[in-house]
């Protein structure tokens, strides 16, 4: 099986791509360290929603819906206020219709990459983001920490490892997401209504007009149980929803299943993943987001348990990590 990693080009953007076997995959370092690209180069499945070339301004300006982009600190935080060891931060409000602020500093800012090359069983990439007191985002969420994603590419699919290093002199909040932008169809030769998904959730959030968790949980709908169950069609209805994590098997995932090509696209994530959101881009069939979640959306002022909410705290020095890979396998 040949591997290659190297620099080259996306749609006009600096890239490094991964080849392995009858794979491929390119990711981004100037936009957000964006996983862009999985693709199997045989049977012409891409499994990631890609931006068109109309459309890459578009993805520029608003990197969320296309590739793997990074959330942190994810989702949504009331008036931009984020109350942390006994003060309150101030974040952009950048979403001015709920006046809160959404999705973090890093999804769109340049990222490093550190390495890449291949070894005996695939290819891979390592790039990260390093922030401290001469970075933009610094004012307003001042800790000092480096962020690194490794993205190996062999014979059994797409392998991504995320680190979080404090190193910062006080207590870091681990808060992060990917907005996971997945294709259904992923195949050339299917359609959306040949798909089903399948999410291992457990209890929908009830939220507010904001969008911001009440606290509360709401009856999961016949829909919702199918899709923790056998799997339901993805746009059965506009979905905007989030909800707790139950690992499945030992296993907190996705699976995608296209009846007509017989294959299952499998996204499984790490169980430190409290929380589910799902964005279907309102019931529009092409692509949906299926975002493992550290923590609850609004979680510093939520007054439950921090750790049923995912509201984890790095130490000085402290590293957090954790695994996730994208894979196919034979649709049962």
């Amino acid at each position: 099986m040949k591997h290659e990693a190297y620099e080259g080009t996306y749609q006009g953007e600096k890239a490094v791509w991964l080849r392995s076997g009858k794979y491929e995959a390119a990711l981004l370092p100037e936009i957000g360290g964006n996983l862009i690209a999985f693709r199997d180069a045989e049977t012409g499945s891409r499994f990631l929603h890609e931006p068109a070339e109309d459309e890459m301004e578009a993805f520029k300006a608003r990197p969320m819906i296309h590739g793997i982009p990074v959330l942190f600190p994810p989702n949504r935080y009331e008036d931009g206020a984020f109350p942390w060891e006994g003060r309150t931060l101030q974040l952009p409000v950048n979403e001015p219709e709920t006046g809160n602020h959404l999705h973090g500093f890093v999804y769109n800012m340049p990222w490093e990459i550190e390495e890449f090359g291949t070894t005996a069983s695939g290819s891979y990439v390592v790039t990260s983001i390093r922030v401290d007191e001469s970075h933009p985002s610094y004012a307003s969420f001042p800790f000092r920490y480096t962020i690194r994603l490794k993205y190996e590419l062999g014979e059994l699919g797409l392998a991504q490892q995320v680190q979080v290093v404090n190193e910062g002199d006080g207590a870091l909040p681990c808060l992060l997401a990917f907005h996971t932008a997945v294709r259904a169809p992923f195949h050339p030769g299917s359609a959306a209504s040949d798909c089903k998904v399948k999410l291992t959730i457990g209890e929908r959030w009830e939220l507010d007009g904001r969008m911001l968790p009440t606290s509360r949980h709401q009856p999961l709908s016949p829909e919702e149980e199918q899709l923790k169950g056998e799997g339901v069609y993805p746009f059965y209805a506009a979905m905007d929803n989030h909800y707790t994590a139950v690992p499945q098997q030992g296993r907190n995932r996705m699976e995608l299943t296209d009846a007509k090509a017989g294959l299952t696209l499998v996204y499984d994530v790490g169980t430190s993943y409290k929380q589910w959101m799902i964005w279907n881009n309102f019931a529009t069939e092409g692509f949906f987001c299926p975002e493992p979640q550290v923590n609850l959306v609004n979680a510093p002022k939520s007054p439950l348990p921090a750790e049923e909410i995912g509201l984890f705290r790095l130490e000085p020095g402290e590293i957090w990590e954790e695994r996730a890979r994208l894979y196919v396998k034979a649709a049962r």
